[in-house]
């Protein structure tokens, strides 16, 4: 029983593949008898004639990788495109660096730790790329004894 033709009137109807179009075993002989679209259409109607879903492509495997590297795993260097400085540029790095620097320095001068005068000078050398980092900055303070001794 050959229902290619059915089958392509079906697939063109339903905006699909004829690969995609299925037919209810039930029911082949009404298919076979339907030779117009109007005929098709009802058959679609009644159920005999389906549209198979697409078979899309799985995400579980993807999942799988990105929980592992929101961990951290996974982002050695074999894995890596660029170089350090196209992965983070030097501004990026320089912005995050800086901002980290000036509110742990407001923190301190907020709680008066440091002076106004030693406030200023270690924003200044901050500005000028000084530090390192914010721990770099804070063995800095503890290192030059800039703490604001509080007597009683």
């Amino acid at each position: 029983m050959k229902l290619v033709v059915q089958k392509r009137i079906a697939a063109d109807i339903m905006k699909c593949s004829g690969k995609r179009v299925k037919l209810d075993p039930d029911r082949l002989s009404d298919v076979k008898e339907a030779i117009t679209k109007a005929d098709i259409r009802s058959l679609i109607k009644e159920g005999a004639v389906k549209k198979q879903q697409k078979k899309g492509v799985s995400r579980v495997r993807a999942k799988k990788r990105q929980i592992q590297r929101s961990k951290g795993r996974q982002r050695g260097t074999g894995k890596r495109k660029g170089t350090a400085k196209a992965r983070a540029p030097k501004k990026e790095v320089w912005m995050r660096k800086i901002r980290l620097q000036r509110t742990f320095l407001k923190e301190l001068k907020e709680k008066t730790l440091l002076t106004t005068q030693v406030y200023r000078i270690l924003y200044l050398k901050a500005k000028g790329g000084f530090f390192r980092s914010r721990n770099h900055l804070k063995n800095y303070i503890d290192e030059h004894k800039l703490f604001v001794s509080k007597k009683k």
